[in-house]
């Protein structure tokens, strides 16, 4: 027990002695209540500007500290808990959501010009007849057929 020089308990050690005591004395739902009437009040007290200059130096602070591996293993662990907690028709409804929002902001012109970009670059990489990975394009493939 920490004393100081009149052998009396030192504030450090009293705290620690009366946050025990609490806590033996109080339940969960206890703490949880003054967490919760805090964050409350927190949040009156100032605004949106506030916690997002928080939440940025914290980042900052958090990608000073931790390289690229750290990120890679926490997106790994997640995408592992995720898929291990979801089935595939889950992953099916999100595709499926996501396309219909992607359909209804996008207009015809949109997912044309997208696939002539694709078109061309893909012709760019095109070192004669074959594609990069030695396949054949679909193209290429028909043209050859188309003259034998």
């Amino acid at each position: 027990m920490a004393r100081n020089n009149d052998e009396k308990m030192s504030r450090e050690e009293a705290g620690r002695k009366g946050g025990e005591a609490n806590a033996n004395k109080q339940d969960k739902e206890f703490f949880q209540e003054i967490g919760r009437k805090g964050g409350e009040a927190n949040a009156e007290a100032h605004d949106r500007e506030y916690f997002q200059e928080i939440g940025r130096k914290g980042g900052e602070a958090t990608a000073e500290t931790h390289d690229k591996e750290f990120y890679q293993e926490i997106g790994r662990k997640g995408g592992e808990a995720t898929a291990e907690s979801h089935d595939k028709e889950f992953y099916q409804e999100i595709g499926r959501k996501g396309g219909e929002a992607n359909a209804e902001s996008h207009d015809r012109e949109h997912f044309e010009e997208i696939g002539r970009k694709g078109g061309e670059a893909r012709g760019n990489n095109r070192d004669g007849d074959e594609e990069e990975d030695g396949k054949m394009s679909r193209e290429e493939a028909g043209r050859k057929g188309g003259n034998r």
